[in-house]
């Protein structure tokens, strides 16, 4: 589903992403981990267009990716993205921010997309939201709201950058939770993440970044247990003991 090979991206004169070589099959759920700066963000918002690598080359779902590719709306299309912040449109009620997409862009019917959207207000517990405001919803709602805006697209890539930083600490299961149930629908997932004990239950593969490089790619239990580099569990080993 995603294969970048020697992926280089730079702002000015600064190195993000050096060297990228990654592969994501289709069903995998692939955690992303590494110290701030260390180009995470930057290498999944590559993942849907709206960062461009400068060198190497990046295939989604069969379209190669760049700047000029007349197919970026099609990959926006099947590339669902949730982000730190919830990004609701504050004048719209959840149902309308929740059909917008599907009517516009993929010229769904009003009662279609009402259904859609209700079946995944349903899928991340929150149905009884749907008539109210973003502004009367707590943190962990919203961000729920915008994982299900991400389904009503019907994408087959969800990417989450880091989809819990902004919660308070009682609102991160509950995002969370949606989340590993997701994992058992066979969708395609990249999740930026220092939630570890949720990375070592639904990951399929672990990656550790650090200065724009992948110093490590390993399934978890290997990851958690016996990391081959020191930088590695030197990382784990800070963020495990809080």
């Amino acid at each position: 589903m995603i294969e970048a090979t020697h992926l280089d991206k730079f702002y000015g004169d600064f190195h993000a992403l050096k060297d990228i070589n990654l592969s994501v099959h289709q069903g995998e759920k692939m955690v992303v981990c590494g110290p701030s700066g260390s180009g995470k963000s930057t290498l999944i918002r590559c993942f849907n267009g709206l960062e461009f690598h400068n060198s190497g080359t990046l295939v989604i779902d069969g379209i190669e990716v760049h700047e000029n590719a007349k197919e970026i709306r099609q990959l926006r299309q099947n590339v669902g993205m949730v982000f730190q912040q919830f990004n609701l449109f504050p004048h719209l009620t959840v149902l309308e921010n929740l059909t917008i997409g599907p009517m516009k862009v993929r010229g769904l019917s009003t009662s279609d997309a009402e259904a859609t959207a209700r079946k995944y207000l349903d899928r991340v517990h929150i149905p009884e939201q749907a008539d109210k405001y973003p502004s009367a919803l707590s943190g962990g709602q919203q961000q729920r709201v915008a994982i299900a805006r991400s389904l009503c697209m019907e994408t087959k890539i969800m990417l989450f950058d880091e989809p819990t930083s902004a919660l308070d600490p009682e609102m991160i299961n509950e995002v969370l939770d949606v989340m590993a149930e997701l994992v058992d629908t066979g969708m395609t997932m990249v999740v930026v993440t220092h939630e570890m004990g949720f990375a070592r239950k639904v990951a399929d593969t672990m990656v550790f970044m650090e200065e724009g490089r992948i110093i490590e790619t390993s399934p978890p239990e290997q990851f958690f247990t016996n990391p081959s580099s020191e930088r590695c569990r030197m990382f784990l080993d800070q963020i495990l003991a809080h």
